[in-house]
């Protein structure tokens, strides 16, 4: 196990002076990034009461923008929240933003959407006040080179992943202690993230990305019942069945990844980063063929995927 001043989270990202002086768009309204506030009483600060996206620029364009934003309008429509704008209205409040600052290459965006501000602290949506509170906070973001170099360490942590009885995973909401309990549990482990199991003990996900495998030339994955829908994941997937590489949405144990001949995560932020080692048990190859090939041929299609900033 690697030591924790070594570990590195495939989300750490290269410092850049110019993210101190960007613009936020908060409700419309463009705000310095120490200007940029929310009410005490907005719903997703007192209950984690809202959806959100994560979404990349590159090239002059945002990466599988049509498909973040389904996710996101069925996410406020699951817990019947209304955005209070349609698609059009807000992927031109993005782009606004973006042109704002100048931003066209190197840059992730977290687009919140909370249900608005409350009269009081409570639960009940009836208690809001209201529009939902839309908040876009684009930074100038590219991950740390060594942590692709290296691949990252992952540990499977006690928290579990939980059905749709308890809460549906496909809900990418604000409510996400579940995933920090599991984070934290990694890091005072010394690994870089989390692996979590489903309510079973088969492998799920892990605390902020999706994980693969790969397993005498075949990819697989866990089936989706367990985790977020995501958009990567469902690119990596595409990718492999159109270049004829075997992939499986399938239950898998902790013995199928310690004896893995390769594995990786996948998220918007970083695209496919190797893991290395799981729970100590060294992974044969770290960023083996298979995974090489499947990193370029997600890049190829998220070049493809570009909407433009216009």
């Amino acid at each position: 196990m690697i030591e924790q001043e070594d570990a590195h989270g495939v989300h750490d990202y290269l410092d850049d002076a110019r993210n101190q002086d960007v613009l936020i768009s908060v409700n419309g309204d463009l705000k310095k990034r120490g200007e940029a506030v929310v009410s005490v009483f907005d719903s997703g600060y007192l209950l984690g009461d809202g959806v959100w996206e994560g979404l990349r620029v590159m090239n002059g364009g945002v990466a599988f923008l049509p498909e973040h934003f389904k996710r996101l309008y069925a996410g406020a429509k699951t817990i019947d929240m209304d955005i209070g704008l349609g698609r059009e209205e807000l992927t031109g409040r993005l782009m606004d933003c973006l042109k704002a600052n100048g931003m066209r290459d190197g840059v992730h965006i977290r687009l919140m959407v909370t249900r608005g501000i409350k009269k009081t602290p409570y639960q009940g949506p009836r208690f809001t006040i209201g529009k939902a509170t839309i908040v876009i906070i684009p930074e100038f973001k590219m991950p740390v080179p060594s942590v692709i170099d290296q691949g990252v360490s992952l540990f499977t942590v006690h928290v579990r992943r939980t059905g749709p009885a308890e809460q549906d995973q496909k809900l990418n909401s604000h409510s996400k202690l579940n995933c920090i309990m599991a984070c934290i549990q990694a890091d005072k482990a010394g690994a870089d993230e989390a692996l979590m199991l489903d309510p079973a003990g088969f492998v799920a996900t892990c605390n902020s990305t999706h994980f693969f495998i790969v397993r005498d030339g075949e990819v697989w994955t866990s089936p989706p019942e367990y985790c977020l829908g995501g958009i990567t994941r469902g690119n990596i997937i595409q990718v492999c069945r159109e270049a004829g590489i075997p992939v499986f949405e399938k239950r898998f144990s902790l013995f199928d990844v310690y004896s893995a001949d390769e594995a990786f995560i996948t998220g918007t932020f970083a695209g496919v980063t190797p893991v290395r080692e799981v729970d100590g048990r060294v992974i044969e190859h770290k960023d083996g063929p298979i995974s090489r090939r499947v990193r370029e041929l997600y890049k190829a299609l998220q070049a493809r995927s570009l909407t433009p900033i216009v």
